[in-house]
């Protein structure tokens, strides 16, 4: 049995922590370039201890909660291992929400500590801080002088610690997602499922000991998290910074010799225009191709992740349930089910479909989540039996391979960025001169879609384009605020319902995930 398979059925993620600290001690294991930490795995595991010791005044335990209120930051990885070593489960949230949106997280989640961050974020923070001053939580703030996260810690060989048996099927992490009713959930992912899947991106991407990942896409997004936790797994080193900058970019992949990263298009591009003002070197890394300019800059991936990358997944399976690669051939674009899990069809009634009928992606295996935090109604929704409901129509095809067809409900994608039309016509119908209020998605060049509301205003009530974008970046994050509004008399309706394709003719919508179903 190979150290991972133990772990994977003991100590889960910081029983990972202690074999890699005894085993590559010296290997590096951590450089947050923005915030100046670097760590070893042996000076890791002194800082994830030291942690769980000054964690253990303010409550945190087995099942606590901690959150996250920060961008990009090594602090991230080791305080998910401290939860891990407590029994807690950490919750990193998306940081370009608005104060309402985050004033709800915090409030849906009930954490014993709040980890939060000044820079960028810290005035959205002030009032909901101020409001819970003296409550049963407590605030470290983590950047700045003299550093409160930094001055928590307590040499652990100075402190007795309780550490709870580890339960790998138990959750450690919570990651919100699927806004599709018009309010977040909390996915509840296990050490198993974050271990499960990391090791399957292991062989996958062929990641070694001396990949150095660098973290550049946000870490409240499964997309990033997954490849800074397989090459966590794998003794690699993970390198971060704090967001999505061309020159710190460079100046990372060049310092650190980073090997991998996962950057979006807009962010190439920013790229591409920086190499052009100033010399850089970022042949280290070896990643996925796109245009001309951007290939001579780095060494194109020519595995065969780098030829078929991707697959079908979500937050709620920590990632991928199938991956392309597995699929050289196959008829189903979306190759074939990841070894850690199963996939069928399921019609409405949660049966399960014959090879090549349409129906509702269902996931059973390792990496499915244990469920979303405090939602017991959609629980029992997205649960059948073993199954995991995903959400998604596709469709498995006679060689086994998946096709995904489009999402059950209605998203708009924008950046990488799920938008889902509920949540933002929540916010629009809360506006005083707004009757009515949908939303549909537009095609867009740079970010794939935008935003459009179509609005019925209220009697009387006055309010133009600028005002309704307005109130929704006040409201809501400013990436699913819309980029145009239309003002009509009445909305297209079917019964009772909306009509979303009457609205996309009308009003240039298109562009959404997905196939055409059929």
């Amino acid at each position: 049995m190979t150290m991972r398979e133990e772990q994977m059925n003991s100590g889960g993620l910081y029983g990972l922590l202690a074999e890699q600290a005894k085993h590559c001690a010296h290997a590096p294991a951590a450089v947050d370039v923005s915030f100046g930490l670097r760590s070893s795995f042996h000076e890791l595991k002194e800082r994830v201890d030291a942690l769980a010791v000054s964690w253990q005044k303010y409550g945190v335990d087995s099942g606590s909660r901690v959150l996250w209120l920060g961008q990009n930051s090594a602090r991230v990885l080791e305080c998910l291992l401290a939860c891990a070593r407590l029994g807690a489960v950490f919750c990193p949230v998306n940081w370009r929400q608005s104060e309402a949106e985050l004033e709800f997280v915090v409030n849906d989640v009930d954490p014993a500590l709040v980890l939060w961050q000044q820079t960028e974020i810290g005035d959205r923070l002030s009032e909901l801080r101020a409001r819970d001053e003296g409550g049963e939580r407590a605030w470290l703030q983590h950047d700045g002088e003299p550093g409160e996260y930094e001055a928590s810690l307590v040499d652990p060989r100075k402190a007795d610690i309780v550490v709870p048996a580890c339960d790998i099927n138990e959750p450690v992490l919570m990651l919100y997602t699927a806004a599709f009713g018009g309010q977040p959930n909390g996915a509840l992912l296990s050490h198993r499922a974050i271990m499960a899947q990391s090791q399957v991106f292991i062989d996958i991407r062929k990641l070694t000991n001396e990949t150095r990942y660098l973290n550049v896409g946000p870490l409240f997004h499964v997309a990033t998290l997954l490849e800074t936790m397989a090459t966590f797994q794998v003794g690699g080193c993970n390198v971060f910074i704090r967001r999505a900058e061309a020159e710190t970019i460079c100046e990372a992949i060049e310092k650190e010799r980073c090997t991998s990263t996962f950057v979006l298009p807009p962010v190439i591009e920013q790229i591409v225009e920086y190499s052009k003002q100033h010399p850089v070197n970022l042949k280290t890394m070896c990643t996925l191709g796109g245009g001309e300019e951007w290939n001579k800059l780095i060494t194109v991936d020519a595995s065969p992740w780098g030829k078929r990358p991707y697959g079908f997944g979500q937050t709620e399976t920590f990632g991928y349930a199938s991956y392309c690669v597995l699929g050289e051939g196959a008829k189903g674009p979306m190759g074939r089910a990841s070894p850690a899990v199963e996939i069928c069809m399921l019609d409405e009634a949660g049966n399960e479909l014959p090879v090549g009928e349409v129906g509702e992606i269902a996931v059973r295996g390792a990496t499915v989540m244990n469920g979303y935090w405090r939602r017991p109604e959609l629980n029992a929704l997205r649960r059948v039996g073993a199954w995991h409901r995903c959400n998604d129509i596709g469709r498995i095809e006679d060689d086994g391979s998946l096709s995904f067809i489009g999402p059950k409900q209605r998203v708009i994608r924008s950046a990488q960025e799920n938008i889902y039309p509920a949540e933002v016509e929540n916010c629009l119908k809360r506006h005083p001169s707004v009757a009515q209020a949908a939303v549909i998605g537009v095609p867009d060049e740079q970010w794939d879609q935008s935003v459009k509301a179509i609005v019925v205003r209220e009697g009387t009530g006055v309010c133009s384009e600028a005002d309704i974008i307005a109130f929704c970046k006040e409201h809501i994050a400013s990436y699913k605020k819309p980029k145009s509004v239309e003002f009509v008399a009445s909305l297209p309706m079917v019964g009772a319902a909306i009509d979303y394709d009457e609205l996309d003719r009308s009003f240039g919508g298109g562009g959404y995930p997905g196939l055409e179903r059929g």
